[in-house]
């Protein structure tokens, strides 16, 4: 498969030109790369007015994903909110208030989507053990769409969950759509599920829209991203989605995010379906003798190993830096779980080195103390009424029956507990000091909007 835009790159590189065009450093600097670092100059195509060779990258990823795709190169965030715009064109057209379903264990990029394009949300909840986990089955979602107050525009999941839980979108995308309504997923951590010997990527499942996080488990750079459309979808929105990515994503998109993505076109088509294969069957290995150790293995999805600490005797946090003084370090790490993400760039050594170090970690009684128990709070404010509003920041302990102005959550795994506009009570405060957030950007008191009815949408 051929990769235009690193081709393109690397001949305008050698060929030593007098730049004078953006960027400022000219090809030269102290990383190295700078030379491959371009703007959009003639040949080089234009992100958002594609019709030369970032055109031609996407179309080869089309063809590997078996559905029209697009590039980003500001991660899933932009794709998130580009594929959020296209659900709600019909409800804004319509002049009505679009309304999204959608696990409760969403990104924060998706509240940003809802305070930009104003729509309101249907909280999808279920029995989970953790904040960043939705239970989510065609059953459930069936008897919560038959008493929500109104359809849905769309019903938005995150699968596979930060823990390595992956929803049944086949059954969900089913029931939309004899529903008449949209499946979206934020497939950020399952770029490769697509390339699995029988592929569990949402598009293939049903999903009409999906975006994935190339970098997350790819060789692709940071910030590379694909947002993907089923061939029904594509029908309503591909002349629309590079003007909906446009409206999210900069005017100078980055070139060497972009050769990432493009070069990625090439190894995904050349062995990559065997390599992971057989670097899956390895990991699930890893995961059976980590079993054999004592550790409680959680989640489904076969890149991630999510151990669930606490029955081992250890906190999430605890056992990581039990890893960092191996010269391991984890992806994310909470008082209930330790996340590794493993990729077939991490090798059968690095399974082999991860195991070793896990096991020599002595076991310890069970600590027995859960999360707090959580209920949804009291939604007063819409998510866009609440961002725009008067705030201030304040000790988190101080916040009872204040609302919940922006939600300040570090990545990973930017998941928020409480959502702009939700009044922060007493489960909200457990939550808070269980799990470590210190400060709250909260509405000012006596400056909120007037007139404002308790507006309450969970399921």
């Amino acid at each position: 498969m051929k990769t235009p835009i690193v081709d393109f790159v690397k001949k305008y590189a050698d060929a030593a030109s007098l730049r004078l065009h953006m960027p400022g450093h000219k090809g030269e600097g102290a990383l190295g790369f700078e030379r491959y670092d371009i703007t959009e100059i003639g040949g080089a195509d234009s992100l958002y007015e594609a019709d030369g060779i970032i055109a031609e990258s996407e179309r080869n990823a089309s063809e590997l994903f078996g559905c029209p795709t697009f590039y980003s190169a500001e991660g899933s965030s932009q794709c998130i909110r580009a594929m959020l715009y296209l659900a709600c064109l019909g409800a804004k057209q319509a002049g009505r208030r679009p309304l999204i379903a959608a696990g409760r264990n969403a990104h924060k990029t998706f509240l940003s989507a809802a305070a930009l394009l104003d729509f309101d949300i249907l909280w999808l909840t279920g029995e989970n053990t953790s904040y960043l986990s939705c239970t989510a089955d065609a059953h459930s979602l069936e008897k919560t769409l038959a008493e929500a107050p109104q359809m849905p525009d769309a019903v938005y999941l995150t699968s596979p969950d930060y823990l390595g839980n992956t929803a049944d979108i086949e059954g969900i995308a089913a029931l939309c759509h004899r529903m008449g309504i949209l499946c979206l997923v934020d497939n950020a951590h399952g770029a490769y599920l697509r390339f699995l010997p029988v592929s569990r990527h949402p598009i293939d499942c049903g999903a009409d829209l999906c975006c994935d996080s190339a970098h997350k488990t790819l060789p692709v750079l940071t910030g590379g991203a694909y947002l993907h459309l089923s061939p029904e979808a594509a029908e309503k929105f591909a002349p629309l989605t590079k003007n909906a990515l446009a409206l999210f994503g900069s005017t100078s998109p980055s070139y060497l995010i972009l050769a990432s993505l493009d070069a990625a076109n090439g190894y995904l088509a050349h062995g990559y379906r065997e390599k992971l294969a057989a670097f899956a069957e390895k990991a699930e290995s890893a995961k059976e003798k980590l079993r054999g150790y004592g550790y409680t293995i959680c989640g489904t999805e076969p890149l991630k190993i999510t151990i669930a600490a606490k029955p081992y005797g250890y906190t999430g946090t605890g056992l990581a830096d039990c890893l960092l003084r191996e010269n391991i370090v984890c992806e994310f790490a909470d008082p209930d779980f330790l996340v590794l993400m493993v990729t077939p760039e991490t090798g059968a050594d690095g399974l082999e080195r991860l195991v070793h170090a896990l096991a020599a970690v002595p076991q310890k009684p069970t600590l027995w103390e859960n999360p707090p128990a959580f209920a949804m709070p009291e939604q007063v404010l819409t998510v866009r009424e609440a961002v725009f509003a008067p705030q201030e920041i304040v000790p988190a302990e101080e916040c009872a029956g204040r609302i919940l102005a922006v939600s300040s959550v570090g990545c990973p795994p930017a998941v928020p507990i409480v959502v702009s506009g939700e009044r922060i009570d007493a489960d909200a405060l457990a939550c808070f000091a269980y799990y470590g957030i210190e400060n709250c950007t909260v509405v000012k008191e006596n400056e909120m909007l007037p007139n404002k009815k308790s507006r309450r949408t969970d399921a």
